[in-house]
């Protein structure tokens, strides 16, 4: 099968190239960028020297759409808008990475994202992917939506509770950090070195773009949710995401048997890892891997349930994620391309 990668010059491209050039049954056939034609990737990306010959390609959506059996667009929120309708409809499934065909409600885009939305009855039709919990409807999707990274940390973290309703679905809270390539490979003076080496901080707060789409997940799942509190924050490092989240319980429960509920849930999820009671994972022990890591744990003085998620932003909450949901699209072993396991120290 062959895949392109449109957006390949940027870190979630970059992901996507270094995870299918390793795929058993995607050949990368193609990379394209909206700034470079003809180019080679290696110019971009000298590490990539004798492992990605292909040059980065200026986008022509005709050309693509009959070439590929899939194409990956990593371009930013916003672009994907107007490409992804003209990529559809031919022989091409389409996996878009950006939030441009996330949010059903058109106003909730433009009011979030401050951009203007892809047509309404094409966003209805995408698939939202996340993987563990829309197996079903993946299969039979040509246009993707794969989930954001923040909102793949917390819903994996949040569901099973959510699903099963052990917690008061209207007072969640969800405090998120996530290292600084989940910003982007643009120049902003909110990832300098100088600004964030041996530092620590808050950003977005009440106005991150991924909020509506945690709610609007979560009230798929349970009508009652209400608007959450969700926090998210920079570390200095490169890629990681810890989500931490807090709700009370809407039942006495134990730590014991809210742990047997998450790992009877994702029993037969190989990238979704329920650890044992009392052992809460490092962003360092998903690195580089498509695994999200996931303990949780009872609060007996306040009630409250915790959940603690880690994920690699680039991989299960990006690129990864995008090629799990290609693997279910074309009948492909879920795990195809994504064995590898986490980068330690």
């Amino acid at each position: 099968m062959k895949a392109s990668v449109i957006g390949a010059s940027g870190y979630g491209g970059i992901e996507l190239i270094r995870l299918l050039s390793n795929h058993p049954n995607f050949d990368l056939h193609a990379v394209y960028s909206s700034s470079k034609d003809d180019v080679p990737v290696t110019e971009e990306y000298p590490h990539l020297a004798d492992i990605c010959p292909l040059p980065l390609t200026k986008i022509d959506t005709e050309a693509i759409k009959t070439e590929s059996d899939v194409v990956f667009l990593a371009v930013p929120s916003g672009a994907a808008a107007s490409l992804a309708p003209q990529l559809a409809g031919g022989h091409a499934k389409v996996v878009d990475l950006s939030g441009d065909l996330r949010l059903k409600e058109t106003e909730d885009y433009k009011k979030w994202y401050k951009k203007d939305p892809a047509p309404k009855e094409f966003i209805a039709d995408a698939v939202y992917g996340l993987t563990e919990w829309n197996r079903e409807n993946v299969k039979s999707a040509s246009v993707l939506s794969n989930p954001g990274c923040y909102p793949t940390a917390a819903l994996l973290g949040l569901a099973p509770a959510v699903k099963n309703g052990i917690i008061d679905v209207k007072n969640i809270i969800i405090d998120a950090k996530s290292g600084v390539s989940g910003a982007g490979r643009g120049l902003s003076p909110l990832i300098h070195f100088a600004e964030m080496n041996d530092n620590f901080r808050i950003y977005k707060v009440n106005e991150h773009q991924h909020i509506p789409e945690i709610e609007q997940q979560l009230s798929w799942w349970n009508e009652e949710v209400a608007p959450i509190t969700f926090s998210t924050h920079l570390l200095p490092v490169s890629r990681g995401i810890m989500a931490t989240m807090y709700a009370p319980l809407s039942k006495e429960m134990t730590t014991e048997e809210v742990h047997t509920l998450y790992a009877d849930t994702y029993k037969n999820d190989p990238f979704v890892r329920v650890r044992p009671s009392k052992q809460f994972p490092g962003i360092k022990e998903v690195a580089g891997s498509n695994f999200c890591d996931i303990s949780v744990d009872v609060d007996t003085r306040t009630n409250r349930l915790v959940v603690v998620s880690v994920i690699d932003n680039l991989v299960k909450g990006a690129a990864g994620q995008a090629i799990q949901n290609a693997n279910i699209m074309f009948g492909f072993d879920e795990t195809a391309g994504l064995k590898g396991f986490p980068m330690y120290p």
